[in-house]
């Protein structure tokens, strides 16, 4: 007669720890190498803004060069970006109170007019937004996500870049510095 071995049942709780320890470890992984690597936007601080050609919705053309001598907030956003609507309604704020002095330049990222319109609406956005057709100029930009702001100087120097919501201490403060470099 010959035995017959049967493998030893492994507990299905143990093999799901083991498969959750194991996605854990990875996660932690890309969380910790990414963390460290340098955003391409932020390695554009200090350099020269990339040129850029815009139609606001309302149909004026906006381009870094003919804006020159004029300090710029360039402002990525879409209407889809939760985060957005977070600081959505202080650069609005911030646009009023600095009117004359620093430009704010909406642009949408990845959205429909539509829906854009809807947003603008929403939280009274007055300064001019238009489409990033082609994503062109998020390309340019190197954007990583939206919402992202560029603070560019009167001569077309980004002088920072915001990832994410700005609060208010840090814009106003940026946007000093940017109205002290107008032409």
């Amino acid at each position: 007669m010959t035995e017959t071995t049967t493998p030893p049942k492994t507990s299905g709780k143990k093999v799901i720890g083991l498969m959750l320890g194991i996605l854990v470890l990875l996660v932690l992984f890309f969380v910790f190498a990414f963390g460290l690597q340098k955003r391409e936007s932020i390695q554009l601080e200090g350099a020269p803004a990339p040129e850029f050609s815009i139609t606001s919705f309302e149909g004026d053309t906006y381009s870094l060069a003919s804006l020159k001598g004029t300090p710029l907030v360039v402002n990525f956003w879409a209407s889809w970006c939760v985060e957005c609507y977070k600081e959505a309604a202080l650069l609005e704020q911030a646009y009023q109170d600095y009117k004359g002095q620093v430009l704010f330049l909406g642009i949408d990222y990845l959205d429909t007019e539509k829906d854009a319109m809807a947003y603008m609406e929403q939280y009274g956005v007055t300064y001019p937004s238009g489409p990033d057709i082609e994503s062109r100029m998020a390309k340019d930009y190197r954007i990583t996500g939206v919402p992202e702001t560029f603070f560019i100087t009167g001569d077309g120097r980004i002088i920072h870049v915001q990832i994410g919501p700005i609060e208010r201490p840090q814009l106003y403060q940026l946007l000093e510095k940017l109205a002290a470099t107008g032409g």
